[in-house]
């Protein structure tokens, strides 16, 4: 079984600078990845004052039931609620989603974050998705790992295909190394990363190992900080890419993911 997936952080559904609606440019790149799943942060479940403000463009549905359309089953897990709405995580998935839960790993009142479990039913077997945003802070995202780890550990079976994306705030990827130890998942551009390269080579004679960096995602514009992860158990990787340009810049401050998966026998 092939999977192609995608991981984004859709900043609500507005641009970046002016907090203009892209949620319909959004719908339209979305489909452009052609996507089976797409693992989705900062989704906007309701925001009366923007659908007030901006009528023609904002539309009357939640935005994870209106970036799935027809094509996708959509679930939502509300992360941050306030007087006026509320966001959170959403997958989309062509796949029927078995089970669902979203659980709390806030770490501050003031930084909502959550991880939505998703059971996806393809004809091969179940698989495990956990659309993850954690929080700003290292110390924070250093509890909040510990919280996914243990959240996977006990709700995936050992030999369950596992796949792990969204939004880590990671840019020091402190992080891989140990989803990597506790939970035998790689991270998509791993074995791109890891081809031998002079420099490496070298790093590897001197004892100090090669550094395997996930891509740059973000700002959009320019992409410099590695802040968008997918981690997988159970699958080859075929392909992974970043989605660079101009229209990819005007629709958030993050870039997507997106990656092929193989299932492994």
């Amino acid at each position: 079984m092939k999977l192609r997936i995608a991981t984004y952080n859709i900043h609500k559904g507005v641009s970046s600078i002016g907090s203009r609606p892209r949620i319909h440019a959004l719908k339209q790149a979305l489909t452009s990845m052609s996507a089976d799943v797409v693992f989705l942060q900062e989704v906007q479940g309701r925001h009366d004052m923007m659908a007030t403000r901006h009528a023609t463009a904002w539309p009357e549905e939640a935005q994870h039931d209106f970036l799935a359309g027809d094509s996708h089953t959509a679930v939502y897990g509300m992360n941050a609620a306030y007087d006026h709405g509320h966001h959170g995580n959403a997958l989309l998935s062509t796949y029927p989603i078995g089970t669902s839960r979203n659980q709390d790993i806030s770490d501050h009142k003031y930084e909502k974050r959550g991880i939505l479990h998703c059971v996806l039913q393809t004809p091969d077997t179940e698989v495990h998705c956990y659309v993850v945003h954690l929080g700003l802070f290292a110390g924070g995202r250093r509890r909040q790992t510990d919280a996914l780890i243990e959240a996977v550990t006990h709700s995936a079976p050992p030999d369950a295909p596992v796949i792990i994306a969204g939004d880590f705030n990671d840019w020091g990827n402190h992080l891989s190394p140990v989803l990597r130890k506790e939970l035998d998942v790689c991270e998509v551009f791993d074995q791109r990363a890891q081809r031998l390269t002079v420099g490496s080579m070298l790093r590897k004679l001197s004892g100090r190992g090669s550094v395997i960096q996930p891509a740059r995602t973000f700002p959009a514009a320019l992409p410099m900080l590695r802040l968008d992860r997918i981690y997988v158990r159970g699958f080859t990787v075929e392909s992974a890419q970043v989605l660079h340009g101009a229209m990819w810049a005007r629709l958030s401050d993050h870039a997507p993911v997106v990656a092929t998966l193989q299932l492994k026998s």
